[in-house]
């Protein structure tokens, strides 16, 4: 089953600060994980350099948003990455995915 990394690394990166803010950060790690985890199963099948590159593109806009945050606000900065992530993984892993079938 092919499931699109783009709604889910997006929506994952969302996911994460919603639970994080309202409850305990561990939980909203966990959404983060999870997402990384489900994105990466299905990016491995676009190869090695595909799955390194959204991994450190999910990762690093994570670690990014928050000192992003401190120059535009959490949610913009939020958005932001979840918006670069969900279009790298459309861009790199989606759209080929819906070639090769």
């Amino acid at each position: 089953m092919t499931t699109s990394t783009a709604p889910v690394a997006g929506g994952s990166l969302i996911g994460g600060y919603i639970v994080a803010r309202f409850t305990k950060r561990q939980f909203g790690g966990a959404v983060l994980a999870v997402g990384g985890v489900l994105a990466a199963r299905q990016w491995r099948k676009q190869g090695t350099a595909v799955t390194v590159v959204l991994l450190g593109t999910y990762l690093g806009g994570f670690g990014a948003s928050h000192p992003l945050a401190k120059k535009i606000g959490a949610w913009p900065s939020v958005f932001s990455v979840a918006a670069l992530s969900a279009g790298a993984s459309y861009l790199l892993a989606d759209r080929r995915a819906g070639e090769e079938a």
